[in-house]
Order: structure tokens, then sequence, then C-alpha cells
């Protein structure tokens, strides 16, 4: 095999979109590719499309930032995973490259050993203590970002701020609740791999016993093992599933049909008694449960279900429709647990040794205890508190848009962590002073370029990796979550060395089983789901917890990224969706209308046209 084709390409050969000349200045240099690195950067890098499908405005580089480096500080100096650091980070044409760091001295590994065995034990061994506690911590945490108050600039201050001896400015609170919100954010992420790393390190080693014992075992049969949860992080659908029995026993139907938006709908139920007890209803649901984002939680553009109730209202319709046709809409819990049993009890009766099953039986236990946190934090973090936390963000760009500085709140997203921070010590000392601001004539000039980068950054499409394979990949997260694996790694060279074209075989991870044929529905965002029609195989580059309720229109899904252990697999598993994810490929080479088949059990993607 020549070096073109054991190699993707080069971080330093990939050239600018057109339009988009001067995009590094959207981002802090030391997340950039540069020349004085360029030895310690020819290395492998995957783009994570998983989290940041899109290209990062300048703010939203403040969610990779406080997630990479906080799972990679667990992993190197929390926990000492004996075989893997942290992961690396770059930005390149907007768009997040990450870099597993292995650990590869004998010496090291074994040191490392003993520090995480000690350390892992005590957290397996009081898990339900700790994730009690941990709940207790972001809940608050959640609640204190709430009821912090980004406060507008007075003309004059209140006469209560002298008779009550304040001793401080409206002003110095404005610049405190934004070193509030980033702090918030950060505690978080901290909060966020607490327990994670180690959930993830439990599934692998389950893995690893299990195909020791087994060698044919399929990675979809152990994730098989785990199925059948009833975690929060189905809550909000399991809301909405509730929502829409209630309207449908009181022949509220109609009502949802005969009115396009949410606004029209909802005044149509406040003139029914009935109609307005299910407003009721949905009121008690919204908080916490509607503070579900419908993309992944880390752009500011991932608005949420109580942001904006057209998506929620639009899986709403098509329960109903469900309903109205007598079919159940609620996952069969019952069978798939006991599905689950029987497939443990198999391998269980296959084990010749009373150790055997007793080592058996403690490795599947705790990989049961720690599975509910892989999907439950998502929820409290990525959705809860990030909804509040973007949300907190647009009030502050509505203080500045008040003074001048923006045309509109979220053009405080097109400034950089630190640039918000000097443009709000500008806006307060002009306010301080009475005089005008610099920024009133500065940052609308930089919004508007950095929007015209961005856009052409979004019209260019990113390879799925850089640089040169490693023999092994060590990191439970770049494994369990991502897919980076030896499979997937060489069917993704194999498209790079070959090109892209119509007809290609397409491969990824086998995700939920089943096989299905159909008609492909490429979707790139959330507004495109109301386009997908019942039967359809939906091809997307990742699927978001919140596209749950669209499922029973999904005859199938096929995603560009994720392991055995995503959010989508999960997903899909739980809700009896055949995929096929990490294709690396798959929008880029399906289109809309053609016939695939899919074989969720092989993980392969056929196109039929």
């Amino acid at each position: 095999m020549s070096k073109t084709e054991e190699t993707f390409p080069s971080p330093f050969d990939i050239e600018t979109p057109e339009g988009a000349e001067g995009w590094e200045e959207l981002y802090p240099n030391y997340l950039l590719f540069s020349e004085d690195r360029r030895s310690s950067e020819e290395k492998f890098w995957f783009a994570d499309t998983m989290h940041w499908p899109q290209p990062l405005a300048p703010f939203d580089v403040i969610s990779a930032e406080y997630a990479i480096h906080a799972l990679s500080q667990f992993n190197t100096r929390i926990f000492a995973i004996p075989t893997a650091l942290g992961i690396d980070m770059r930005i390149l044409n907007g768009y997040v490259y990450l870099s597993p760091v292995p650990v590869t001295d004998p010496a090291q590994i074994q040191h490392r050993l003993a520090l995480f065995q000690d350390r892992s034990r005590y957290y397996f061994d009081n898990w339900d203590e700790l994730y009690a506690k941990w709940k207790t911590k972001v809940v608050a945490e959640i609640e204190a970002l709430t009821a912090l108050e980004v406060p507008a600039l007075p003309d004059i201050e209140e006469r209560e701020v002298v008779t009550s001896a304040v001793g401080i400015s409206t002003g110095f609170k404005l610049l405190e609740s934004y070193d509030r919100i980033v702090q918030s954010v950060g505690t978080i992420w901290q909060y966020h791999f607490e327990l994670l790393n180690l959930g993830y390190v439990a599934y692998l080693d389950l893995s690893m016993y299990l195909k020791q014992l087994f060698p044919d075992i399929e990675d979809q049969t152990i994730t098989q093992l785990l199925s059948g949860v009833d975690v929060i992080l189905f809550r909000p659908d399991e809301e909405l599933k509730r929502l829409a029995e209630l309207a449908h026993e009181n022949h509220l139907d109609p009502l949802f049909f005969n009115r396009s938006s949410p606004d029209e709908i909802l005044d149509e139920l406040r003139t029914t008694e009935d109609g307005r007890a299910w407003i009721e209803e949905l009121e008690g649901a919204l908080h916490p449960w509607f503070n579900f984002c419908s993309g992944t939680g880390f752009h500011h553009t991932d608005r949420s279900w109580v942001d904006d109730l057209s998506v929620p209202f639009s899986a709403l319709k098509g329960y109903l429709q469900l309903l109205e046709s007598g079919q159940e809409i609620r996952r069969p819990l019952e069978e798939i647990r006991r599905k689950r049993d029987d497939l443990e009890e198999r391998y269980r009766s296959l084990l010749l040794s009373d150790e055997e099953r007793e080592q058996f039986d403690g490795k599947i236990a705790l990989a049961k205890k720690v599975f509910p946190y892989i999907e439950e934090h998502n929820f409290y973090i990525e959705h809860w508190h990030h909804t509040i936390f973007w949300n907190k963000m647009r009030e502050l760009g509505a203080v500045f848009a008040s003074n001048g500085f923006f045309e509109s709140e979220d053009d405080v997203f097109y400034l950089k962590r630190y640039e918000i921070h000097e443009a709000l010590y500008d806006l307060y000392s002009s306010w301080a002073v009475g005089t005008e601001a610099r920024g009133v004539t500065l940052w609308p000039a930089v919004v508007a370029k950095r929007r015209r980068i961005l856009e052409a950054l979004w019209e260019a499409q990113t390879p799925p990796a850089l640089g040169t394979p490693p023999e092994d990949i060590t990191e439970p997260f770049t494994i369990m979550l991502w897919g980076i694996v030896s499979e997937s790694i060489a069917n993704w060279l194999e498209v790079s060395s070959s090109g892209l074209s119509a007809g290609m075989a397409i491969n990824g991870h086998a995700a939920s089983p089943g096989k299905v044929e159909g008609v492909a529905r490429v979707v790139l965002s959330v507004e495109e789901l109301d386009d997908v029609e019942d039967g359809e195989i939906v091809v997307c580059p990742i699927i978001a917890p919140s596209w749950a309720p669209f499922f029973p229109r999904m005859a199938a899904v096929v995603t560009n990224v994720g392991g055995m252990m995503s959010h989508a697999c999960i997903l899909c598993r739980e809700y009896q969706i055949p995929a096929v994810v990490g294709t690396g490929f798959a929008t880029q080479i399906i289109q809309s209308g053609q016939r695939i088949r899919i074989d969720g059990s092989a993980g392969t993607v056929e196109i039929l046209d």
C-alpha cells in the first residue's frame, strides 16, 4: 500500500474555502495548527462532528475547550488511565479535530495502573452514593445559573443603591455576571467527566472480557446485554407521549391539526376547559423536561423545546396520528428486557466453572450499574444546563445590543470568549464615565465580517480524519463514543483513496440490528425532520436525543459518526430502530430519494439505485 493510501491529508495541506479567508481570527491561536508546532502536529486527527457538526462560532469554542480539557484531566491527572493521557484539540476551517494521546512506556503504564485500580475501585464501590451526590451538585449549579441576574445598565441607579448601602454599581454587577456564566459552564464540565470516564472504562472492560471468553461475540451483542434501560434522557419523549395520550383521550386531536403554529394551537386550546387543563400539564412538563435541545447542545444555535415549541409540537402531531390509528406509542420495555435477560442467561450457561460465572456476573453487574449515568448526564448538562447557559449569554448580548454594540443579542456569539471581557469592560467604562464606547463602532463591522466567514465555512466539507493513523487506539472515549477503531479508519482510508462516488459500498458500525430497504432521506438539521416521511431511512451526520419523537417515522438510521456507546447507537437500540453509524461519508455519498439497503447487524449500507 502506498503512503498516500496509508495516510489522510496533512492538516497543513487543507485549503481555506473560498470566501473564508482569515477564518483563523475567529479562534484562539493555541487551537490552530501552526508551523512552529508542525513536528508534533503531523499525527492522526479525527473530526468530532458528533458534538460539533458545524463550524464553531467564536464564542461557542468555550463548549469544546471545557469539554475536551475536562475529559483529558480525568484521564491524565485524576484517575490515571493506564494507557491513555488526554485528547489533543485543534480547530481547522471552523471544525473541531481531536487526537488521543497514548501512554507507551511500559513502566509508566504499570505506575498508572496501580493508581487507577485504587481510585477507580473507590468510585465503583461507592457508585450509588457518589452518583447521588453528583446529581445534587449539578442541580445546585443549574439552579444557581438560572437565578443569576444579568442586569441592564440604568441611566441613573435606583435610590436604594444609596439607602441600602449596597456599595457596588449595576455596571460592576454586569461584569460579575459574565464571569459567573463562564465559571458555571466550566464547573459543569468538571462535573460532567467526574463519573463518565469510569463509565466507559467499565463498559470497555466488559467488552474486552467477553471477547476473550467468546471470540466470536459481536459488539452489538455486548450492547444488547445492557439494553432496556429507563433513564431520564428518555423522559422528555415520555412526557411528550403522555401529553399526546392526554390530548387524544380528551378529543383534542383536531385542534393540533387545524392550526399551524404552536401559538395558534395554544390559543385554540385556551377556549375549552379540557384544552386549558392540557396546557396546565404542558406547563408542568416544561421545566425541566423541555430544556431539551434539538441539536447536540454544543452550539448556541441548538435551541431547546422550551425556546421553540415547533419541534415538540410537530412530533406531538406524529404521536396523535399513531394513536388515532390505534397504534402503541410507548417503548416495549418489558420485551426488550426479556430479550436482554435471555441473552445474558444464554452466555452465562456456556461458562464451565463457578469462578467464571462469578466473574461474569460481577462485570455485567458493574456495567449495568454505571450504564445509566452514560445517558443521564447528557440531559443534566448538554440539555438542561446548556439551555440556560446559552440563554444567559443572550441576556448579556441584549445588554450589548441595547447599548449599540450589536444589532441583535445573538451577535455576542461572534466574539471570542476573551474578547467579551474586553468589550464588556469597554461598555462598563463608557457607562461609568458617561462617554461613548469604542465598541459601538468596532464590533458591528467585526460581527458582519465573521458572519460572512462562517457562512463560507458552512458551505465546505471537512475530511473525517487527518494525518497518519496510529497502530492502536487505547483511549476509552475514542473507542466507545466516537467509534474510532482500526476498522473505521480503514473504511475511511479506502474512501479517501478511491474518492467519493455514487453507488459505492458504505461500511460503519453495526449499531442496532435489523435489515431494511427503503428510500433515503438526508437530514442535516433538526428543521429538516419535518420532511421525513413514514418508512424513510434517515441519513444524517449524527442523531440528537431530542430526535427520538420522530423515530416512528423512520425505518432505519445511518450516521456519519458515532461508536457503539454513542447516544445515537443507544437511542436506536432502545427504540428498536435498525442503524449503522460511523460511516464517515454517508451524507456526502447518499442523496435523498435514492433507494438504499442497510444491515444494522453487519454495519453495511448499499445504494440500490
